[in-house]
């Protein structure tokens, strides 16, 4: 009953508040009217606000803030193809790993409410409260190992196309992956790689997504809120985790058919939201700390420093983590 719930939910949503007869609907998925009648009744009483005429069908009007397969499905995505929706888990990256076992297609998206055990770059922990979203997806990019890292990148400027398609503004972009807004952190990306044993071939890449989108300076705690944000913070307002969740998988589909061979496309406009360029910086690798300029991003999304000696470097994002000097970009 849950799945016919999810169909019927989608057509209403693919009507974009235009009615649909409740014969159509039992015609299209193949169930009888009362079925489809029963699954209408279990979408009122989670909260959609459904008008029905006789003559003309039924119309949504309103949804509640929930996260289901109904909310996010659409045919014409491969990213999303197959869709997991959870109040609670330790991690979405963990989940994708773990359903991976089965070895199943590219495209699984997992999404949730709330994590207890969010993971961010080089191992340390992603604070994940409720009032955000997590989402996770399983990519297989057709390509040579050594561009996959750069899908972190390409993944910064996807969450950033999801937020200005969603609110109208775009934020920017902290090397490698922090999306920044009013210079705080709107969200956080965590790519992992899977490679075959033997042959270190890649099995797939899960790319993890945190959005920041009803917390509180309470909700982020007081070690987290001098550095991180909501777009209700921002806005005053902030879209409905599946709005949220539907654009970004949106925008991870685009990337999953571009990638890689809309290289200097996706690098022209990750330059362009890059706000750490022109910055003094602190290069922090191991217990080593260097202040230098960052003054380019290259053509394989690694970050150029000028040193106070004149001397340039291109950073990996693996290797080193950047800080900025007068606050956290």
């Amino acid at each position: 009953m849950t799945m016919l719930r999810d169909e019927v939910l989608a057509l209403l949503k693919a009507q974009g508040g235009a009615p649909l007869s409740g014969e159509a609907m039992s015609q299209k998925l193949g169930v009888s009217r009362a079925a489809v009648w029963k699954a209408m009744e279990g979408l009122r009483q989670e909260g959609y606000v459904i008008s029905s005429a006789p003559r003309r069908g039924y119309a949504l009007e309103a949804s509640p803030d929930l996260l289901s397969p109904g909310e996010l499905m659409n045919p014409d995505r491969r990213v999303g193809s197959r869709l997991v929706c959870l109040d609670t888990v330790d991690s979405t990256n963990n989940e994708v790993k773990r359903r991976a076992v089965d070895d199943v297609p590219d495209g699984l998206a997992v999404v949730s409410a709330r994590q207890t055990g969010g993971r961010g770059r080089r191992g340390r922990s992603f604070v994940s409260p409720p009032g955000g979203l997590y989402l996770s997806a399983l990519l297989r990019p057709n390509c040579p190992l050594e561009q996959v890292s750069a899908l972190t990148a390409w993944s910064a400027v996807a969450v950033c196309d999801a937020v200005e398609a969603l609110c109208g503004v775009r934020p920017g972009i902290k090397w490698p992956n922090d999306v920044i807004w009013e210079g705080r952190k709107l969200s956080g990306i965590l790519t992992e790689l899977e490679l075959e044993g033997e042959t270190a071939a890649l099995r797939y890449v899960v790319v993890g997504i945190g959005v920041n989108l009803t917390q509180t300076e309470a909700d982020f705690g007081p070690q987290v809120a001098p550095v991180a944000i909501s777009m209700a913070q921002a806005l005053g307002r902030a879209p409905r985790r599946a709005e949220m969740a539907a654009a970004l998988l949106d925008a991870l589909d685009r990337l999953d058919r571009d990638f890689p061979g809309q290289w200097d496309r996706w690098l022209e406009r990750y330059r362009a939201g890059c706000i750490t360029l022109g910055r003094q910086i602190k290069v922090v690798r191991g217990s080593e700390e260097r202040i230098g300029r960052a003054v380019e991003v290259d053509d394989q999304f690694a970050l150029v420093v000028e040193w106070a000696d004149g001397t340039r470097e291109a950073l990996s994002s693996g290797e080193v983590s950047v800080r900025g000097l007068l606050g956290y970009v």
